[in-house]
């Protein structure tokens, strides 16, 4: 069967084991340096930990090792990889072309989202050259990955849930421009949450101080069974830097999503276990900036978040009277002392409060400014579901069955688990005769039917007994304990993680010659495009100082097509005086829209 897998993100050790204990086959988590988030590092201990926690239940731990790398570093990241390969991590996620030129350990090599893998021709020069998965452009409509799918061999990841960057990723220059950082080094100063006006040819200003390149968050949980039609066989989860109720809800949902959609289907998920839970998971009750499907449909107005770059989190009701201390909500969902709730007021400015007292649709709060009749409340806050989340007891269990056997100096007690791995070990006994058989035997099964906190679930005990045998309850406690101990040890002892030794070749680059925007910082990543047969090599964006007309950003999302004046979609478009400019505080950036390719770029 092909298997499927759910992806989520593990900000630490702790965030990865809840990830998985909530239904995820495998976590990816930041290296001990030169991952794309560099508040999110994790120490080879952590990492080791955590691998072998996701081992048990057959899930994978990947890493990331994803900004482009200076000459210096070149040494320090090779010696990473070898230490993540001997902690025995399943792939690390890399951006930097320097490093498939290194003395590498066998351990598979997947193409961050940051190589920009928008066309089907450039992700297959990465699977020529040995990456072992690609993680698409989240730009990607479902056409796209159909097509890339059909001219591909190589395992396809693509972001479902979370955060989304405005511009293509790993082509973000905006804040090394600015200097605040480097996106492609980890520090992402996040301009594109910031305040802009748009500006005309003329000076006046057609839209002031809107989030302007600030968008919703993904979510393409109801294009599930189509992404799986397309060819997608990772699901992601964006969130390294969200909280862990973010991570326990979000990777929850998906979970139940996905494993809905391979009923009746040859697929079936990566990793073994099953998940009990004791809450209902809802993305809405969690960190969201409202939900966009992005362009996996169609180009739609539905992505930007102009008005704030918060959380807003669940719609709630409509406020329908005012009155002195407390305001009357029309709602059929339940407010409680301690939520957070937000609105928009009159210059649809996000405004916030919290709730110190309910009495059915009476709601008592710390302020009432800025709220009036016909406000839509939203909740940001979910006091009851927060606590849920923290106190929840939701366990993964494997199936496994217990049987025992007589033998003439005993029992033999054997164990097998739902991906076959089998144990069995001989018990001395000196076959007391229990006086009461029936009994003798419901409490055998009781006692090895239970597995505690263990990693297991006990689904069957078979009994096999010529003699009516008694066994004192310590007894069989031990025999359970220990044949479960096995097991484990049994399960971890026969997980087989894949390796790839990539071999290198003279496959020809997409062109001979590249610009600043592949990122190419470093000697090994130039010898590697020279093998390639590209000619001319135009150093990374990084490795510069004049930033005059350069593009710090490349997007697909296009502001032209946002306020109607775009001539391909609209009737009637709406006519201005180009070019337009973006406009904060202490710069202008010019826009250039290429209208052939529906992008728009943001120049110095």
């Amino acid at each position: 069967m092909n298997k499927i897998e759910l992806l989520a993100p593990a900000k630490n050790v702790e965030f990865g084991m809840a990830a998985i204990n909530y239904g995820a086959d495998a976590v990816y988590i930041g290296s001990p340096k030169f991952g794309a988030r560099v508040s999110a590092g994790n120490s080879l201990h952590d990492i080791s930990a955590l691998t072998k926690y996701a081992h048990k239940y057959y899930a994978k731990t990947y890493v990331t090792l994803n900004t482009i790398l200076f000459d210096k570093e070149l040494d320090e990241a090779q010696t990473i990889i070898h230490q993540l390969y001997n902690e025995g991590v399943d792939a690390v996620i890399v951006q930097d072309m320097g490093i498939l030129e290194m003395d590498l350990p066998p351990i598979p090599l997947f193409a961050s989202t940051q190589t920009h893998n928008y066309s089907w021709e450039k992700i297959k020069f990465l699977e020529n050259v040995g990456l072992q998965r690609v993680i698409l452009a989240r730009e990607l409509s479902l056409n796209q990955i159909k097509e890339i799918r059909s001219k591909t061999n190589v395992d396809l990841e693509f972001f479902v849930h979370g955060a989304l960057c405005v511009s293509y990723s790993g082509k973000c220059y905006f804040s090394r421009a600015i200097n605040k950082g480097s996106a492609n080094r980890g520090a992402c100063a996040q301009a594109c949450r910031a305040y802009y006006s748009l500006v005309d040819a003329k000076g006046d200003t057609l839209i002031k101080d809107k989030h302007l390149l600030s968008l919703k968050d993904l979510n393409l949980s109801d294009y599930i069974d189509d992404l799986l039609k397309a060819g997608i066989s990772s699901f992601k989860i964006e969130g390294r830097l969200k909280d862990i109720d973010y991570v326990k809800n979000i990777t929850s949902f998906y979970r139940q999503k996905i494993d809905n959609s391979l009923l009746g289907t040859n697929l079936c998920k990566e990793s073994s276990g099953k998940v009990y839970y004791d809450f209902t998971p809802d993305p809405k009750r969690t960190f969201n900036r409202d939900y966009t499907s992005y362009f996996v449909d169609k180009r739609n107005k539905n992505i930007l978040s102009e008005h704030t770059q918060k959380s807003i989190g669940k719609k709630i009701g409509i406020v329908r009277s005012i009155h002195k201390n407390y305001f009357i909500l029309d709602s059929t969902e339940k407010l409680n002392n301690g939520d957070g709730i937000c609105f928009f007021d009159s210059d649809n400015k996000l405004q916030g409060t919290k709730v110190n007292k309910t009495d059915n649709k009476k709601i008592f709060s710390d302020s009432l400014k800025n709220i009036k009749t016909g406000t839509e409340i939203y909740r940001n806050f979910d006091i009851v579901f927060n606590k849920l989340l923290a106190t929840s007891k939701t366990i993964r269990k494997i199936t496994a069955k217990i049987s025992i056997v007589e033998i003439d100096k005993g029992v033999k007690v054997k164990a097998v688990d739902e991906d076959n791995n089998r144990i069995e070990f001989d018990v001395i006994n000196k076959k007391e005769i229990a006086k009461n058989p029936e009994r003798a035997l419901e409490n055998i099964k009781k006692q090895l039917e239970k597995s505690g906190d263990s990693i297991f679930n006990i689904e069957k005990v078979d009994v096999s007994l010529e003699t009516s045998i008694f066994f004192p309850i310590s007894e069989l406690n031990n025999m359970r304990r220990q044949a479960l101990i096995l097991l484990e040890k049994e399960r971890v002892k026969n997980y087989k993680r894949s390796e790839f030794e990539i071999i290198k070749n003279d496959i020809p680059y997409l062109s001979n010659t590249i610009t600043y925007k592949e990122n190419t910082l470093n000697k090994l990543a130039e010898k590697f495009y020279k093998r390639h047969g590209v000619t001319q090599i135009e150093k990374a964006f990084e490795a510069q100082s004049d930033f005059k007309d350069k593009d710090i950003m490349q997007t697909k999302h296009c502001l032209k097509y946002q306020i109607g004046a775009c001539l391909k979609y609209h009737n009637n478009p709406k006519k201005i005086s180009e070019p337009l400019f973006l406009k904060d505080n202490n710069r202008k950036y010019r826009l250039e829209f290429d209208c052939k390719n529906c992008q728009m770029k943001v120049k110095m």
